[in-house]
Protein backbone atom coordinates (compact mmCIF):
# COMPACT_ATOMS: atom_id res chain seq x y z
CA UNK A 1 0.00 0.00 0.00
CA UNK A 2 1.83 3.21 -1.05
CA UNK A 3 2.64 5.61 1.52
CA UNK A 4 0.95 9.30 1.51
CA UNK A 5 2.72 10.83 5.19
CA UNK A 6 5.75 11.74 6.10
CA UNK A 7 5.00 10.14 9.52
CA UNK A 8 4.11 6.95 8.33
CA UNK A 9 7.30 4.93 8.91
CA UNK A 10 7.13 2.45 11.58
CA UNK A 11 9.51 -0.71 12.31
CA UNK A 12 13.21 -0.82 11.81
CA UNK A 13 14.40 -1.66 8.12
CA UNK A 14 18.32 -1.03 8.81
CA UNK A 15 20.44 -0.18 11.64
CA UNK A 16 23.69 0.66 11.81
CA UNK A 17 25.61 0.09 15.24
CA UNK A 18 28.65 1.08 16.34
CA UNK A 19 29.92 0.66 12.92
CA UNK A 20 33.75 2.29 12.45
CA UNK A 21 35.13 2.38 8.59
CA UNK A 22 38.97 3.02 7.89
CA UNK A 23 40.92 3.67 4.65
CA UNK A 24 44.19 3.12 5.17
CA UNK A 25 45.38 4.37 8.75
CA UNK A 26 42.52 7.38 8.10
CA UNK A 27 39.43 7.09 9.94
CA UNK A 28 36.69 7.64 7.51
CA UNK A 29 33.38 6.97 9.95
CA UNK A 30 33.87 6.56 13.68
CA UNK A 31 31.65 4.24 15.90
CA UNK A 32 27.96 5.78 13.98
CA UNK A 33 24.45 4.13 15.08
CA UNK A 34 21.33 4.93 13.51
CA UNK A 35 18.40 3.00 12.39
CA UNK A 36 16.41 3.53 9.51
CA UNK A 37 12.60 2.74 9.95
CA UNK A 38 10.65 0.89 6.66
CA UNK A 39 9.16 3.63 3.99
CA UNK A 40 10.84 6.43 5.50
CA UNK A 41 13.15 8.51 3.62
CA UNK A 42 16.32 9.25 5.90
CA UNK A 43 18.88 12.15 4.74
CA UNK A 44 22.96 12.16 5.60
CA UNK A 45 24.06 15.91 5.15
CA UNK A 46 27.56 17.36 6.00
CA UNK A 47 30.76 19.17 4.12
CA UNK A 48 33.01 16.61 1.72
CA UNK A 49 35.19 14.04 3.97
CA UNK A 50 32.18 13.84 6.61
CA UNK A 51 32.01 9.91 6.46
CA UNK A 52 28.31 9.94 4.13
CA UNK A 53 29.67 8.01 1.03
CA UNK A 54 31.24 5.97 3.50
CA UNK A 55 28.25 5.01 5.67
CA UNK A 56 26.08 4.07 1.90
CA UNK A 57 29.44 1.87 0.73
CA UNK A 58 29.78 0.06 4.15
CA UNK A 59 25.93 -0.30 3.96
CA UNK A 60 26.00 -2.10 0.42
CA UNK A 61 28.96 -4.22 0.93
CA UNK A 62 31.77 -1.74 -0.97
CA UNK A 63 33.63 -1.55 2.07
CA UNK A 64 34.30 -3.32 5.11
CA UNK A 65 34.04 -2.32 8.69
CA UNK A 66 36.44 -1.87 10.96
CA UNK A 67 34.11 -2.48 13.89
CA UNK A 68 30.44 -2.56 14.33
CA UNK A 69 27.60 -4.26 12.36
CA UNK A 70 24.96 -3.40 10.04
CA UNK A 71 21.66 -5.25 9.78
CA UNK A 72 18.92 -4.97 7.53
CA UNK A 73 15.41 -6.86 8.33
CA UNK A 74 16.85 -7.87 11.98
CA UNK A 75 20.07 -9.93 9.89
CA UNK A 76 23.03 -9.31 10.36
CA UNK A 77 24.45 -8.19 7.00
CA UNK A 78 27.92 -6.53 7.66
CA UNK A 79 30.68 -8.88 5.43
CA UNK A 80 27.75 -9.91 2.96
CA UNK A 81 29.35 -9.34 -0.47
CA UNK A 82 27.52 -6.65 -2.17
CA UNK A 83 25.81 -8.52 -5.12
CA UNK A 84 24.44 -10.44 -2.44
CA UNK A 85 23.02 -7.75 -0.63
CA UNK A 86 21.05 -6.81 -4.39
CA UNK A 87 19.07 -9.81 -4.17
CA UNK A 88 18.19 -9.19 -0.76
CA UNK A 89 16.58 -6.09 -1.35
CA UNK A 90 19.12 -3.58 -1.30
CA UNK A 91 20.45 -0.94 -4.42
CA UNK A 92 22.62 1.52 -4.72
CA UNK A 93 22.55 4.11 -7.03
CA UNK A 94 26.42 5.22 -6.26
CA UNK A 95 27.90 8.76 -6.41
CA UNK A 96 29.02 9.67 -10.34
CA UNK A 97 26.09 7.38 -11.28
CA UNK A 98 28.53 4.36 -12.48
CA UNK A 99 26.83 3.49 -15.54
CA UNK A 100 28.15 1.64 -18.84
CA UNK A 101 28.31 4.08 -21.31
CA UNK A 102 29.38 2.13 -24.29
CA UNK A 103 26.07 -0.23 -23.48
CA UNK A 104 22.64 1.32 -24.30
CA UNK A 105 20.07 2.56 -21.91
CA UNK A 106 17.79 -0.69 -22.22
CA UNK A 107 21.14 -2.88 -21.83
CA UNK A 108 21.74 -0.75 -18.61
CA UNK A 109 18.38 -1.65 -17.40
CA UNK A 110 19.04 -5.18 -17.90
CA UNK A 111 21.90 -5.27 -16.22
CA UNK A 112 20.55 -3.83 -12.95
CA UNK A 113 17.50 -7.00 -13.42
CA UNK A 114 20.20 -9.61 -12.53
CA UNK A 115 19.80 -10.13 -9.69
CA UNK A 116 15.82 -10.31 -9.58
CA UNK A 117 14.09 -13.35 -8.39
CA UNK A 118 10.74 -13.04 -9.69
CA UNK A 119 12.29 -12.60 -13.90
CA UNK A 120 8.18 -12.67 -14.91
CA UNK A 121 8.14 -9.22 -13.32
CA UNK A 122 10.76 -7.90 -15.76
CA UNK A 123 8.53 -6.40 -18.40
CA UNK A 124 6.79 -4.27 -15.71
CA UNK A 125 9.74 -3.18 -13.85
CA UNK A 126 10.98 -1.67 -17.44
CA UNK A 127 7.69 -0.40 -17.87
CA UNK A 128 7.83 1.43 -14.34
CA UNK A 129 10.73 2.90 -14.89
CA UNK A 130 10.08 4.25 -18.17
CA UNK A 131 7.10 6.00 -16.40
CA UNK A 132 8.68 7.49 -14.14
CA UNK A 133 11.58 8.71 -16.72
CA UNK A 134 10.11 9.15 -19.86
CA UNK A 135 13.34 10.93 -20.95
CA UNK A 136 14.70 6.97 -20.92
CA UNK A 137 11.97 5.73 -22.74
CA UNK A 138 12.53 7.78 -25.94
CA UNK A 139 16.14 7.07 -25.49
CA UNK A 140 16.12 3.37 -25.00
CA UNK A 141 18.42 2.34 -27.86
CA UNK A 142 20.59 5.43 -27.29
CA UNK A 143 24.48 4.52 -25.87
CA UNK A 144 24.50 6.18 -22.05
CA UNK A 145 27.24 8.11 -23.02
CA UNK A 146 25.48 10.18 -25.73
CA UNK A 147 22.84 10.95 -22.66
CA UNK A 148 23.09 14.77 -20.97
CA UNK A 149 24.06 14.22 -16.84
CA UNK A 150 20.51 14.84 -16.36
CA UNK A 151 20.00 11.25 -18.11
CA UNK A 152 22.06 9.81 -16.74
CA UNK A 153 21.12 10.18 -13.10
CA UNK A 154 17.93 9.24 -14.56
CA UNK A 155 19.28 6.28 -16.08
CA UNK A 156 21.28 5.59 -12.64
CA UNK A 157 18.15 5.07 -10.52
CA UNK A 158 16.06 3.54 -12.64
CA UNK A 159 18.37 0.91 -13.10
CA UNK A 160 18.91 0.37 -9.41
CA UNK A 161 14.89 0.37 -9.28
CA UNK A 162 15.31 -2.37 -11.86
CA UNK A 163 16.96 -4.94 -8.94
CA UNK A 164 13.07 -4.52 -6.97
CA UNK A 165 14.62 -3.26 -3.95
CA UNK A 166 13.26 -2.55 -0.51
CA UNK A 167 15.65 0.26 0.12
CA UNK A 168 17.46 2.27 -1.91
CA UNK A 169 20.92 4.17 -1.15
CA UNK A 170 20.86 7.17 -3.08
CA UNK A 171 24.47 9.21 -3.23
CA UNK A 172 24.62 12.83 -4.31
CA UNK A 173 21.66 12.39 -7.00
CA UNK A 174 21.57 16.26 -7.62
CA UNK A 175 25.47 16.73 -8.29
CA UNK A 176 26.41 18.84 -11.50
CA UNK A 177 22.97 18.91 -12.64
CA UNK A 178 20.80 22.05 -13.36
CA UNK A 179 18.33 23.46 -11.14
CA UNK A 180 15.04 22.26 -12.98
CA UNK A 181 16.84 18.72 -13.69
CA UNK A 182 17.11 18.82 -9.54
CA UNK A 183 13.78 19.18 -9.30
CA UNK A 184 12.54 16.22 -11.53
CA UNK A 185 14.75 14.07 -9.50
CA UNK A 186 13.95 15.25 -6.02
CA UNK A 187 9.95 14.71 -7.10
CA UNK A 188 10.81 11.07 -8.79
CA UNK A 189 12.22 10.19 -5.05
CA UNK A 190 8.81 11.66 -3.43
CA UNK A 191 7.02 9.26 -5.89
CA UNK A 192 9.29 6.23 -5.09
CA UNK A 193 8.81 6.67 -1.38
CA UNK A 194 4.93 7.15 -1.30
CA UNK A 195 5.07 3.50 -3.25
CA UNK A 196 6.52 2.59 -0.60
CA UNK A 197 10.65 2.81 -0.85
CA UNK A 198 12.73 3.29 1.88
CA UNK A 199 15.65 5.26 0.86
CA UNK A 200 18.69 6.66 2.16
CA UNK A 201 19.63 9.71 1.08
CA UNK A 202 23.02 11.41 0.59
CA UNK A 203 22.80 14.48 -0.61
CA UNK A 204 25.14 17.51 -1.25
CA UNK A 205 21.94 20.02 -1.52
CA UNK A 206 21.04 19.97 2.08
CA UNK A 207 17.41 22.07 2.04
CA UNK A 208 16.06 20.36 -0.22
CA UNK A 209 17.16 17.10 1.38
CA UNK A 210 15.70 18.08 4.55
CA UNK A 211 12.27 19.24 2.40
CA UNK A 212 11.87 15.70 1.30
CA UNK A 213 12.99 13.65 4.27
CA UNK A 214 11.15 11.86 7.36
CA UNK A 215 14.75 12.25 9.08
CA UNK A 216 18.21 13.62 9.15
CA UNK A 217 21.71 12.67 10.34
CA UNK A 218 24.16 15.70 10.82
CA UNK A 219 28.10 14.51 10.43
CA UNK A 220 30.86 16.16 10.76
CA UNK A 221 34.42 14.17 10.42
CA UNK A 222 32.75 10.92 10.77
CA UNK A 223 30.68 11.52 13.42
CA UNK A 224 27.06 12.22 13.73
CA UNK A 225 26.78 15.67 15.52
CA UNK A 226 22.96 15.71 15.00
CA UNK A 227 20.38 14.14 14.14
CA UNK A 228 15.81 14.33 14.15
CA UNK A 229 13.12 15.16 12.15
CA UNK A 230 14.36 16.62 8.84
CA UNK A 231 11.87 19.57 9.58
CA UNK A 232 13.32 20.50 12.97
CA UNK A 233 16.88 20.09 11.52
CA UNK A 234 16.03 22.61 8.63
CA UNK A 235 14.96 24.90 11.34
CA UNK A 236 18.29 24.91 13.20
CA UNK A 237 20.35 27.75 13.22
CA UNK A 238 23.82 25.78 14.01
CA UNK A 239 22.73 23.54 10.82
CA UNK A 240 21.49 26.49 8.82
CA UNK A 241 24.52 28.33 9.10
CA UNK A 242 26.93 25.09 8.68
CA UNK A 243 25.48 23.72 5.86
CA UNK A 244 22.06 25.38 4.67
CA UNK A 245 23.85 29.32 4.08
Amino acid sequence: MPLTSKDSASSTVLSVKSVSVNYGAIEAVRNISFDVKRGEILTLIGANGAGKTTILRAISGLVPLKQGTIEYNNEVISGVPAYKLASKGISHAPEGRGIFLNLSVEENLDLGAWSCKDKSTYAADLEHGFSLFPRLKERRKQNAGTLSGGEQQMLAIARALMAQPKCLLLDEPSLGLAPQIIEKIFEIIVKINQEGMTVVLVEQNALQALGIAHTGLVLETGNIVLSGKASDLARSEKVREAYLG
